[in-house]
C-alpha cells in the first residue's frame, strides 16, 4: 500500500486497507513461510517485527504449529486486530503482542527468538544499521533473521490504458520514490545507508544465509478483491501524490476511479496484480 502523509498515521483508520493488502499477498507471503520454513525448522518463538494488524503474524502460527509468536509493533490499536485475528483463528493460546517503539521494545521479549520477522518495516527505523543490530542481539545462537525488503514496485495497469498518457504507473512509481526518500529524510535519526542488505546483516554479526524474491501474479480478468486493494491503492495516490501530477495525469486517476466509468478499474478487464518482494535470511553464529 502507498503511504503517502508525513504527519501522525492514523493506525485504525489504516488498518482496513493493511489488512486487505496483507490478505491479497497472503499467497507471495505462504511461499516465503514455507520457504522460511526449510531453512529454520521447528522454532519455539517467532517475532514479527512492526507486525502491523497480524495477518502475517498469524501465517506464521499456522506454518509453525508449534511455535509461540509474538507480534510486535509501535501501534496499539492494530496490535489489538492483531490479538483478534489470533483468537478468530484459534491460535491465541501461543499469540502475543508487544507494543512499544522499535528496535528497543524488543529487549522486553521474554527470551530470545528462534525466528525474527522484520516485514517491510525496517525502512521505517531511522538508523537502520543500529536496529539490524539490535535485532541480532534478540536471536538465540542459531536463530534466523528474516529481513523483506526491496523488489520491484508493484503494477496493475497496463501501460496505455486508451486515454490519458502512456506510462501513467512509472510515473507514479518515481513519485513514490521520491516520498520514500523525503520520509527516510524525517525520521528521527535518519542515517543514510546504502541498501546492500546482505553487507548490512553480516555488519550487525549475522552470517547471510539466503536470498529469495517471490512472484504474487494476479493475472487479468482479476478478482474483485483485487480490484478493491487497486482502487484503494490509486485512491491514496491521488490523494497524496494529485498535487504533483500533471492535470492529464490527474484526469485519468480520476476516470480510473469512477465507479460509473466501464474504463475505470472498478470495470475494465484489463487490471491485474504482479509484486515481486525479495527476503534476505542471515543466521546467528556467536
Amino acid at each position: 500500500m502507498a503511504h503517502h502523509d508525513h504527519g501522525d498515521t492514523d493506525w485504525n483508520d489504516m488498518a482496513p486497507l493493511l489488512e486487505a493488502q496483507a490478505e491479497l499477498f497472503t499467497p507471495l507471503y505462504e511461499r516465503a513461510l514455507a520457504w522460511l520454513a526449510k531453512r529454520q525448522t521447528e522454532p519455539g518463538l517467532i517475532v514479527d517485527v512492526g507486525s502491523g494488524p497480524g495477518v502475517i503474524a498469524c501465517l506464521f502460527a499456522d506454518t509453525f504449529p508449534g511455535a509461540r509468536i509474538v507480534a510486535v509493533d509501535g501501534s496499539e490499536p492494530l496490535l489489538e486486530r492483531a490479538q483478534g485475528r489470533a483468537e478468530r483463528l484459534g491460535v491465541a493460546d501461543r499469540f502475543g503482542t508487544l507494543a512499544g517503539e522499535l528496535p528497543d521494545v524488543l529487549g522486553d521479549l521474554d527470551y530470545p527468538a528462534d525466528l525474527l520477522w522484520a516485514g517491510r518495516s525496517l525502512h521505517h527505523l531511522g538508523d537502520q544499521r543500529a536496529a539490524l543490530a539490535a535485532f541480532a542481539d534478540r536471536l538465540t545462537h542459531g536463530g534466523t533473521l528474516a529481513l523483506q525488503e526491496g523488489g520491484l514496485p508493484a503494477r496493475f495497469l497496463p501501460r496505455d490504458l486508451g486515454f490519458g498518457r502512456p506510462g501513467l504507473q512509472a510515473r507514479l512509481d518515481a513519485l513514490e520514490e521520491e516520498w520514500f526518500e523525503a520520509m527516510r529524510a524525517d525520521l528521527p535519526g535518519t542515517v543514510a545507508e546504502t541498501e546492500d542488505w546482505p553487507a548490512l546483516l553480516s555488519a550487525a554479526g549475522l552470517r547471510p544465509s539466503g536470498t529469495r524474491t517471490f512472484l504474487l501474479d494476479l493475472p487479468a480478468p482479476t478478482t474483485d478483491r483485487a480490484r478493491a486493494y487497486i482502487a484503494a491503492w490509486l485512491s491514496r495516490t491521488r490523494e497524496g501524490f494529485g498535487d504533483r501530477l500533471d492535470a492529464e495525469d490527474r484526469a485519468t486517476l480520476d476516470r480510473l476511479l469512477d465507479p460509473d466509468d466501464k474504463a475505470s478499474v472498478h470495470h475494465r478487464p484489463d487490471v491485474f496484480v504482479l509484486a515481486a518482494q525479495t527476503v534476505y535470511t542471515a543466521v546467528r553464529t556467536k
